[in-house]
C-alpha cells in the first residue's frame, strides 16, 4: 500500500487524505472539524518556528564558547600560562563597560547512602524530642527528605539542615553523614549577557528565556 506523509502531518493513501489522530488512528481528512485542522495547523507552525529557535540558540551558544574559548587561548599564549582550571567563573566586558558577559559553573550534587544514614540519627533525634519543641525543625527535615515529583530529595533544604546549630551528639554525626554523602557528578555551565545605558548604570540582563522575555515586555 503506497503511502506519503505530507507536510501538514496528513497521510495520503491511494489518493485519500487522512489525519493520525493521538490513538494512532487514521481518521478521513473530510471527518475532521475544522476548529481541530486549524488547532493542528496553528500548532504545527509554531513548533516548526520553535525548533528553529532552538537550534539557532544551540548554534549562538556553541559559537559564544567558541570566541571566548579563543580569547582565553589568546591570553594564555600571551602571558605564558593556562588557566587555573576549567571550573573557574569568568567575565567579559567590553571597553566601555556597557557590555558584559559572565560565565558561571556549577557542581551538580548527588547523594550516596550516607544520606539513609544520616536520616535514621535524624528521626533518633526528632523521636526524643517533644512533639511542640522545635517544630520548625521537623518542618525543614520532612521537606530535606520529601521527594520532589521527579524522584529526586531536595537538595537545598539537605543543605539547610548542615546549617542549623544543634547540640546534640547524634545531629552532629548526621550532618557529617550528609556531608560525607555528597558526590560532584558533573558541572554545568551558565551563559549569561548583561547590558546597560551608562559605565555607572545599573546592569540589565539580556534576556534569552521565553517566559521571561514576555514578563520584560509586559
Amino acid at each position: 500500500m503506497e503511502t506519503k506523509t505530507a507536510n501538514d502531518g496528513t497521510i495520503l493513501i491511494r489518493g485519500q487524505a487522512y489525519m493520525p489522530d493521538a490513538k494512532g488512528s487514521l481518521v478521513p481528512l473530510e471527518l475532521v472539524k475544522a476548529q481541530h485542522k486549524l488547532e493542528d495547523e496553528t500548532v504545527r507552525k509554531i513548533a516548526r518556528h520553535a525548533r528553529e529557535l532552538s537550534a539557532q540558540i544551540s548554534r549562538f551558544r556553541g559559537h559564544t564558547m567558541t570566541d571566548l574559548g579563543e580569547f582565553d587561548a589568546l591570553l594564555e599564549q600571551e602571558y605564558g600560562g593556562r588557566r587555573g582550571g576549567a571550573k573557574g567563573n569568568r567575565t567579559y566586558q567590553s571597553f566601555d563597560g556597557l557590555l558584559k558577559i559572565q560565565v558561571q559553573v556549577s557542581d551538580m550534587i548527588d547523594f550516596g547512602p550516607e544520606l539513609q544514614i544520616a536520616k535514621g540519627l535524624i528521626d533518633e533525634c526528632l523521636t526524643e524530642w517533644s512533639d511542640d519543641a522545635r517544630a520548625e525543625i521537623r518542618a525543614v527535615v520532612t521537606r530535606a527528605f520529601n521527594t520532589d515529583k521527579q524522584g529526586q530529595i531536595n537538595r537545598s533544604e539537605i543543605f539547610m539542615l548542615l546549617r542549623l546549630d544543634i547540640e546534640d551528639d547524634r545531629w552532629r554525626r548526621a550532618q557529617d553523614a550528609i556531608r560525607d554523602a555528597m558526590r560532584v557528578v558533573g558541572s554545568r555551565e551558565y551563559v549569561r549577557f548583561y547590558q546597560r545605558d551608562r559605565p555607572d548604570g545599573r546592569w540589565q540582563a539580556i534576556t534569552i528565556d521565553l517566559a521571561k522575555a514576555g514578563a520584560q515586555g509586559d
